[in-house]
């Protein structure tokens, strides 16, 4: 199996090591992410400026072939499907965010836009996410159980498999849940500050998200609100 991963915290993210090292079981890997931080790009691609892509020659997992990409996630998938890698990728890996995507999160999220990128170009894509926090045990436990599982469920066009590991201790997690829908709340509601009143009568306005907890039974927020391994399929609405 010919994997490619790619992610939006940028190439030195300890995630898209781990994603590697993981994948590195199933086949032959290659990555192409972006050489900084990407969040919040969505499915955003390039089309009026050019894309840089350099060998890697640092990444630290050994046997695989890495490149860094000045083009968002989006980017990547693309240039590294069809003009890196040698031949086309049996499935694209999008990940390990750093922080949840489900609920009315993915719609800005980049990590899974890459994967419906990888979905629009065909393959079989899988995002996988965790909580934003330095307690990996949950996944570390059990990426190469989901993994392994799903690999072998190929999925409908434009269908990707969404994956999110709560950033609890191992021993507070209940397990994995599957089939979870996609919650329609939202981690935090959003309003803005203003920062400052600038010249010409301009205003300088700052995102200040409110925390809200609650989430429908049997959607992805309420499997990560109470300690679960959240595994759904997500459809992307164009097609």
């Amino acid at each position: 199996m010919r994997i490619l991963i790619t992610n939006d915290d940028g190439i030195n993210s300890d995630g898209i090591i781990r994603l590697a090292r993981a994948a590195k079981e199933f086949g032959e890997v290659w990555v192409v992410a972006p050489e900084s931080q990407r969040s919040a790009a969505s499915h955003s691609i390039s089309l009026h400026n050019s894309i840089d892509v350099y060998p890697c020659e640092e990444f630290p997992v050994e046997g695989v072939f890495a490149y860094s990409c000045s083009g968002t996630p989006g980017d990547c998938v693309r240039v590294g499907g069809l003009s890196v890698m040698p031949e086309r990728p049996d499935v694209v890996l999008s990940g390990i965010n750093y922080g949840y995507n489900c609920a009315s999160d993915i719609q800005y999220s980049a990590t899974c836009g890459a994967a419906f990128e990888g979905a629009f170009q065909g393959y079989h894509a899988i995002a996988l996410s965790e909580g934003a926090c330095e307690c990996h045990q949950v996944t570390d436990k059990y990426i190469k159980q989901v993994l392994k599982k799903l690999l072998a469920e190929p999925l409908a066009p434009g269908m990707i498999h969404n994956v999110n590991f709560p950033g609890c201790e191992l021993s507070d997690c209940g397990g994995i849940l599957y089939d979870r829908k996609v919650s329609r709340g939202m981690f935090y509601k959003d309003s803005y500050d203003v920062v400052e009143n600038l010249d010409d009568g301009g205003v300088r306005y700052m995102v200040n998200g409110c925390y809200t907890p609650v989430a429908e039974e049997g959607t992805d927020f309420d499997a990560i609100l109470n300690n679960y391994v959240s595994v759904g399929v997500v459809n992307n609405v164009g097609y």
